[in-house]
């Protein structure tokens, strides 16, 4: 029976303090790891920290910019230095700009690629030199429906989530040797506060629930199994994959 069990594990979540990254981090710590929180306001990110400790789990802040290589590099090593090896990252922080091409600037274009894609190279860069010399690791990078298909007025969010499934193949052909496991999970529409004007447009809910399968929007806590799946020892022989967890919306025309 494959083991599924995240005890003994630190698992690192980048953009945790709500939304999808929250989820994230409370699946991992439902699964027996000890997870760090990510984000930049400091009081929120404490928040979340307090709540999920109150429940039980075993859960720590680390307030840094995840775009800024200074501070991704000062915080593994801040990491480092109080003993904590990341055993699990994931890379989630992400932001959404919606503008049509020709009206959008270069530098709302160059931010959704930084948080969103260069980010991801930059802690996987940090993690799997520090996961290789240990024996392996897991990173799980977290692309979208976008990483395969585009819509109008997302261009830059597009470009960056089909960047991290090809940055997903390029950790894994470069660190498979070190036994790290790079894959990614592409989410379908989630209810979450980034989705809420979406969700409260009926030409845009009537999309979502006609065009998937499913004929609903998904819930966080849905992309749960398929996380801690990935970064389990149940897929050490899978490696550069994206698992869309969509209800079906990329299988259909």
């Amino acid at each position: 029976m494959p083991d599924f069990s995240l005890g003994g594990k630190t698992a690192l979540v980048t953009g945790s303090s709500r939304g999808l990254g929250r989820a994230f981090a409370t699946g991992l710590a439902e699964a027996g790891a000890k997870v760090i929180l990510n984000g930049i306001n400091p009081d929120r990110l404490e928040a979340t920290r307090a709540e999920l400790a109150a429940l039980g789990h075993d859960v720590q802040a680390c307030a840094f910019d995840v775009t800024c290589e200074d501070q991704v590099m000062a915080a593994f090593e801040a990491l480092d230095a109080q003993g904590v090896a990341v055993d699990i990252l994931v890379n989630n922080a992400g932001i959404q700009h919606r503008q049509p091409l020709l009206d959008l600037a270069l530098a709302d274009w160059t931010r959704v690629l930084e948080t969103n894609l260069t980010a991801a190279f930059l802690c996987g860069r940090e993690a799997a030199r520090r996961m290789g010399p240990r024996g392996g690791g897991k990173i799980i990078n977290i692309g979208s429906l976008m990483s395969q298909l585009a819509r109008a007025t997302v261009a830059p969010y597009t470009v960056a989530k089909g960047g991290i499934r090809m940055l997903t193949q390029s950790m894994a052909a470069e660190w498979a040797g070190a036994n790290i496991q790079a894959n990614a999970i592409g989410p379908g529409y989630m209810i979450t506060d980034m989705t809420q004007a979406l969700q409260e447009d009926p030409a845009f809910d009537g999309f979502v629930r006609g065009r998937a399968p499913a004929g609903r929007w998904g819930r966080p806590e849905e992309l749960q199994g398929a996380l801690v799946f990935l970064a389990s020892s149940a897929s050490d022989y899978v490696n550069g994959q994206i698992l869309y967890v969509d209800g079906g919306m990329t299988a259909v025309l």
